[in-house]
C-alpha cells in the first residue's frame, strides 16, 4: 500500500472522528487542518483520493495527528469508565480500563517511534 493510500485512510478516519454531525465534514476537515497545521486543501485532496503522492513530511504529520486523535479518544474512554465506576461502584470495569491503558501505552510507543514530520 502506498503512502498516498495510507494517508487517505488516516485523513478519512480523522475527519470521521472529528465530525460533530450530519453536514459537518468540511468544518471537521478545517478543524483537523488547523489543529495539526496541515493545509486544508492538502487534506481535502488526500481525503478525496485526488492526491497521487504525499510528501513524507505531510504523511508523517497526518500519521502523528491520527495517533494523537486516538490518544484523545482513549483518554475520553478512560474518563467515562472512571465516571461510570463513581456512579455505579458495583460495576466492574477493571479489565476494560486495563485494556484502554494498554492501548494508550501502545499509542505512546507509536508516537515515540514515529519519524518526526517536516516543518512547513
Amino acid at each position: 500500500m502506498s503512502s498516498a493510500e495510507m494517508a487517505v485512510g488516516y485523513v478519512r478516519r480523522l475527519v470521521e472522528m472529528e465530525t460533530r454531525g450530519w453536514g459537518d465534514q468540511k468544518d471537521a476537515l478545517k478543524r483537523v487542518a488547523s489543529r495539526y497545521r496541515v493545509p486544508f486543501w492538502t487534506l481535502d485532496r488526500i481525503r478525496s483520493g485526488r492526491a497521487k503522492t504525499v510528501d513524507a513530511g505531510i504523511f508523517s504529520r497526518i500519521r502523528e495527528a491520527f495517533i494523537d486523535q486516538c490518544e484523545r479518544s482513549a483518554a475520553r474512554l478512560l474518563h467515562d469508565a472512571e465516571i461510570e465506576k463513581a456512579v455505579n461502584p458495583h460495576v466492574h470495569l477493571d479489565d476494560l480500563e486495563d485494556q484502554i491503558r494498554a492501548l494508550v501505552a501502545r499509542l505512546e510507543n507509536a508516537k515515540a517511534t514515529a519519524p518526526r514530520g517536516g516543518a512547513q
